[in-house]
């Protein structure tokens, strides 16, 4: 029997598998998404991240396990890494595209755009920004919509330090009782940043759960620990 959800849990997975032919991109993953965190999911390239996303954000279906929404099914937004929708839009068309279509969070655009640094290229379309610029126009997107859980593939993908540390300002600043983050983060220093708590994934497999102090207990690791040194302990 499954033990009863906590009043903060909007999501619960359970034994998560898929499977790829012979492949296990997942297997048995369980874990909890809570009301308000940024929960970062760590690992390396080929550790099943995208796979995990692409299974939480309901489109890619899986072999077994379950995923539960024990709090009134909380409405999940799944933005992937590397995607360019709407190539000939511009910045400002695709932000209004997404307020109109899903009814966003119109009051918040200002601030996102100033903090995203955004303001200058809003009249450009996506197909003709950077990589970095591409990255925190999406991410406006993401941040803009009603849904109660971000799933951000990579948020941090292509930025420079300073746009790093001003998008993590952000998130800190955007996470709380209507709005929780789940990022897919590859550079663990990054993931220590921002993330209250960490899932660790390797080779398809949950390694680990919880704040870092959790996971440096777990791994009997001296106190002050980095997230990576109890990563690779853990791993």
């Amino acid at each position: 029997m499954n033990p009863i959800a906590g009043p903060d849990e909007l999501v619960r997975v359970i034994n998560l598998t898929r499977r790829f032919g012979n492949t296990c991109a997942l297997e048995g993953v369980s874990f909890s998404i809570r009301r308000g965190e940024i929960l970062g999911l760590i690992g390396p390239n080929g550790a099943g991240k995208t796979t995990l996303f692409e299974c939480l954000g309901g489109v890619m279906p899986f072999e077994a396990g379950t995923i539960e929404r024990p709090n009134a099914g909380a409405a999940v937004f799944y933005l992937p890494d590397g995607i360019v929708p709407w190539p000939h839009e511009t910045v400002d068309w695709v932000q209004r595209y997404t307020l109109g279509f899903f009814g966003g969070r119109r009051e918040l655009r200002a601030a996102v755009n100033r903090q995203l640094g955004l303001d200058g290229i809003l009249d450009q379309t996506l197909g003709t920004l950077s990589k970095g610029q591409r990255k925190r126009a999406l991410l406006s997107v993401g941040l803009l919509t009603p849904h109660e859980i971000l799933l951000a593939d990579e948020p941090f993908e292509g930025l420079d330090l300073r746009q790093t540390r001003e998008t993590a300002a952000l998130l800190r600043e955007m996470a709380g009782p209507d709005r929780t983050l789940f990022l897919s983060i590859h550079q663990i220093a990054q993931a220590q940043l921002v993330c209250d708590r960490f899932l660790l994934l390797s080779g398809g497999r949950a390694r680990g759960e919880g704040t870092l102090d959790e996971l440096a207990h777990r791994s009997a690791s001296a106190p002050g620990t980095t997230l990576e040194d109890v990563f690779l302990a853990l791993t």
